[in-house]
């Protein structure tokens, strides 16, 4: 157990129908910034990425990653730096809990944004440390569930379980009403260190966390691109499968190991790119 001995989060069942999303300021703000190079200090572990399998990239950081690295660490202290969108919330709950079963103290700090599933990641930390200009985001379960009205209207009740076991977490961690936690996560709160500190969401405002810059000052140019439009696509209301399909059929190889998603229906694809034109001309 960590120091501060934090209660094993829930993970709620997964349905097969599910797939995870991000709102989209997140993904603006996330896309518009450097991701940093990986700290190459001991007992350190950076999460620089989604969570959960990265599409763009074949990578992404998920509970596999962490409990490798977890087990490479063994029983000393442990540091989780930490500037990521979120993502899969089904891996940011086992990630938590593989960090809060560690059994030395856990430091977090927050280099730039921890948001959605990368929030409750941060919740593990014995002490939460968290950068000038640096966010904490909280919010209501995203996904889309495929079906029909049943599976639409038994969909409702698996989020509220979703958002429920979300809201646990932040209640065992912070000084913060349950009440009042349900209200921050309904209006989908940036949280800025001043404010993160004063609800109990981190526990300290330090001026010297900042982003190592990569080995060219910036993150790969296409990726940002790729990431930026699929940031304008998710404001205009596009899923994150049509995005990825969209996206892809615009070109802009990948890493050819990864597998694509399945093919859709060419006038499906088409009609997007109608939309993108016009999300770009607006």
């Amino acid at each position: 157990m960590t120091i501060r001995k934090l209660p094993q989060a829930k993970v709620p069942a997964k349905p097969n129908n599910f797939q995870w999303d991000a709102p989209s300021d997140v993904l603006a703000r996330w896309a518009e910034r450097p991701h940093g190079a990986e700290a190459d200090e001991p007992n350190t572990i950076s999460i620089y990425d989604v969570i959960g399998e990265d599409w763009w990239t074949g990578g992404g950081f998920t509970a596999a990653r962490a409990a490798a690295a977890l087990r490479s660490i063994g029983k000393n202290d442990v540091t989780v730096n930490i500037n990521s969108p979120g993502g899969d919330m089904f891996e940011g709950i086992a990630i938590y809990n593989l960090l809060r079963e560690h059994p030395a103290k856990v430091t977090v700090n927050v280099m730039g944004l921890a948001a959605s599933a990368a929030s409750i990641i941060a919740m593990a930390g014995d002490t939460i440390n968290m950068g000038l200009g640096s966010f904490l985001m909280i919010h209501n379960a995203w996904g889309v569930v495929i079906g029909n009205r049943h599976d639409m209207r038994d969909a409702a009740g698996l989020f509220d379980g979703f958002d429920g076991a979300l809201a646990d977490i932040y209640e065992a961690r912070t000084t913060t009403e349950r009440a009042e936690i349900v209200r921050l996560m309904d209006t989908e709160t940036f949280m800025g260190p001043s404010q993160a500190v004063e609800l109990g969401f981190a526990d300290t405002v330090d001026e010297g966390l900042q982003l190592k810059d990569g080995p060219d000052n910036s993150m790969d140019k296409s990726l940002m691109a790729r990431r930026q439009t699929e940031a304008a696509l998710a404001r205009a209301g596009f899923s994150r499968s049509d995005r990825t399909q969209m996206i892809a059929a615009l070109g802009g190889p990948r890493d050819a190991t990864t597998t694509p998603p399945p093919e859709r229906d060419a006038g499906d694809i088409h009609a997007g790119l109608r939309g993108l034109i016009n999300t770009l001309k607006n």
